[in-house]
């Protein structure tokens, strides 16, 4: 079975399927991903569009038979686009079948019933406890995540935590039971509470907003939380864009997790209504981290609507946070993107100095 890309989170997926004789491809987002999924897609489709079509081409040139995708009905294109990649591909040559997972299947009963479909038609004690399990390591995974977003800018050799965090990822993926998994969390974070770090520097912080596909696949945004942590500065994620609260409020939990009614409450009096993907959720949480923050960095693909929609609102809003709107598509280029971010950073420093000394 071939999934788009999640970064590292691919594991939670394996977790599900692999116990029933299915094999996750999960080919690396690379430059020939990108490549192969601009030139098959229409010209004005967005990058996450190009990026998942390019993913499905790689996964049926590896052996896979079964493709899965999310798919919605709302004012983001990216829900209607399973049906144009699926006839893109079929004509293309490609045999397959393909999975889709609708988000009007809210509630835990309709994901469940998708974890059955998915894994062979295994029995439901099989399904909840594989559910469970796979909760369990998406929650594992960001926790470890957001503790490496702290050490990054501090520890003295940079690059130390997020090898760990690599070393987590395989040790995660190969926990078969709450009790490895608890292990394996315990050691990384011991290990990564020993990595020696500069207790006396005060990093500045900097907020990462945008449409989640381009913020969660390190590709697509240029690794850009590991180039701001070699800059000495700790990047931090909106909640949402964390995959096990995007799971809760998204999927089935939305009773226990009340996330997007606060960011609602603080895009209210700028932004209305909800504009589909994650543009409410920009403003929202450009205006509720405004004291949390030195700055803003919003990433979002090239003519997606609710990005672009959130862009316009948030320089003028009334808190005085500097923002940075990075657009992403296949010309966009490494040097001229951290060319941009180190400026940005530059100015938050100089900021942050004229404040200190007022």
């Amino acid at each position: 079975m071939g999934i788009p890309s999640l970064g590292d989170r691919f594991a939670v997926f394996e977790t599900m399927v692999k116990e029933h004789n299915i094999s996750l491809v999960t080919p690396p987002v690379t430059k020939h991903t990108l490549s192969l999924g601009a030139r098959y897609s229409p010209e004005f489709a967005c990058l996450p569009f190009k990026g998942i079509l390019g993913t499905f081409i790689e996964c049926l040139e590896q052996g896979a038979d079964t493709l899965f995708m999310v798919t919605s009905f709302n004012a983001c294109r990216m829900g209607y686009y399973a049906k144009v990649q699926e006839q893109i591909l079929r004509d293309l040559g490609y045999r397959f079948k393909f999975l889709r997972f609708h988000s009007s299947e809210k509630g835990l009963i309709g994901v469940l019933r998708a974890i059955k479909r998915f894994s062979n038609n295994a029995s439901w004690p099989t399904v909840v406890s594989l559910f469970r399990l796979a909760v369990a390591k998406l929650r594992a995974l960001d926790e470890l995540e957001r503790e490496v977003q702290k050490i990054r800018p501090v520890e003295l050799e940079k690059g130390t935590a997020d090898r760990l965090y690599r070393e987590a990822i395989g040790a995660i993926d190969r926990a078969t039971s709450f009790a490895s998994l608890r292990q394996a969390m315990r050691g990384y974070f011991e290990r990564l509470e020993q990595i020696p770090k500069d207790a006396e520097y005060a990093p500045l912080k900097v907020g990462i907003v945008g449409e989640l596909y381009v913020v969660m696949e390190p590709f697509f945004n240029m690794n850009l939380e590991i180039e701001l942590g070699k800059m000495g500065v700790e990047a931090r994620r909106t909640r949402s864009t964390f995959f096990s609260e995007y799971t809760k409020w998204g999927t089935f939990l939305n009773a226990l997790n009340d996330e997007k009614k606060e960011l609602q409450k603080f895009a209210h009096p700028y932004l209305k209504r909800d504009v589909g993907g994650h543009g409410l959720e920009s403003v929202g949480e450009k205006v509720r981290r405004a004291g949390d923050y030195d700055g803003i960095i919003h990433l979002a693909p090239f003519t997606c609507m609710p990005e672009v929609i959130a862009q316009n609102i948030m320089p003028f809003t009334k808190e005085g946070i500097p923002v940075l709107t990075i657009a992403c598509d296949e010309q966009l280029g490494r040097a001229g993107m951290l060319t941009r971010v180190e400026a940005f950073v530059d100015l938050l420093e100089r900021r942050r100095i004229g404040n200190i000394l007022r």
